[in-house]
């Protein structure tokens, strides 16, 4: 890593949280270069999230005895 990387990466981790992911989220969006690729992944996700529907919440004991019996041994 150069010079000027380390100085920034030290002034960005300076910043308040809320000023951080700020940036993150631009820096992210500048490397979305493909807008059609990420409306096709954002419309699969919609879809997907769509597709689960109500779920019932459970405990983690109640949850991992259902994976034991699914799945002995």
């Amino acid at each position: 890593m150069s010079i000027a990387f380390e100085v920034l990466q030290t002034e960005v981790l300076h910043l308040p949280p809320s000023d951080r992911a700020k940036l993150l989220d631009r820096l992210i969006a500048s490397l979305d270069v493909d807008a059609e690729a990420e409306a096709a992944w954002d419309a699969l996700a919609e879809k997907r999230e769509q597709g689960l529907g109500a779920r019932v919440a459970v405990s983690a004991d109640v949850a991992i005895a259902r994976l034991e019996a699914r799945f002995p041994g």
